[in-house]
């Protein structure tokens, strides 16, 4: 049964972001909050872990589409190729609700890269998160927690998340009542960049 760990942005208790990242680096999976929606995720380079998120949301490893979650601007150049615009764009907009489709390099883990040669990219505007994430030393992959009800697309209660998921996961991260809007999703591998997938981040306010 998963553990239910409390944490507040504002006061994040160190020894926690030490036992959820000890749980990621033993091939847990841990659902956490971000500045969107709440998502489900395990460190990258551990492919049985991300084999197994794949099996909760019911999909297959090579028809995933897994974002990653960076804690900084350099930590996403370690895995994809950004030009000098990207680089400009992403600076003005992150940490923040975008999602950047980039060209990954040779550091995207095979279970993640099975046919593709692009890589989404977060550095979501929550501290909670992105201390995980510094703390581990590299990403962890993120896709979002999908409601089953038919008006709301996704789950915001936490606890009501714990109740769904306790027996499929290890940790369930409180971080307070999540978002019901996912990222906005920019496809930046060209400097046309095209949003894909509308949704909380604005990208015209930042192109102007």
């Amino acid at each position: 049964m998963a553990e239910f760990i409390k944490l507040y942005e504002k006061n994040t208790d160190q020894r926690r972001i030490e036992q959820i990242v000890s749980c990621l680096k033993d091939g847990g999976i841990i659902i956490y909050p971000t500045d969107t929606v709440y998502g489900i995720g395990c460190d990258i380079h551990n492919t049985r872990a991300v084999e197994k998120v794949c099996q909760i949301k019911g999909i297959k490893p090579n028809k995933n589409n897994f974002a990653i979650i960076c804690y900084d601007l350099s930590h996403i150049a370690d895995y994809a190729k950004v030009s000098n615009s990207a680089f400009k764009l992403m600076k003005k907009t992150l940490p923040g609700p975008f999602t950047f489709i980039l060209d990954g390099n040779s550091n995207v883990p095979k279970v993640l890269a099975q046919g593709k040669k692009t890589v989404g990219v977060r550095i979501p505007d929550n501290e909670i998160t992105r201390l995980i994430v510094k703390e581990l030393g590299n990403p962890i992959i993120t896709t979002s927690i999908k409601d089953d009800d038919d008006v709301i697309e996704y789950s915001t209660d936490p606890e009501l998340i714990f109740e769904k998921f306790q027996h499929q996961v290890d940790i369930v991260i409180d971080g307070g009542y999540g978002n019901n809007i996912p990222s906005t999703i920019v496809d930046a591998t060209t400097d046309d960049f095209e949003v894909i997938r509308q949704g909380l981040g604005d990208l015209e306010s930042f192109l102007v």
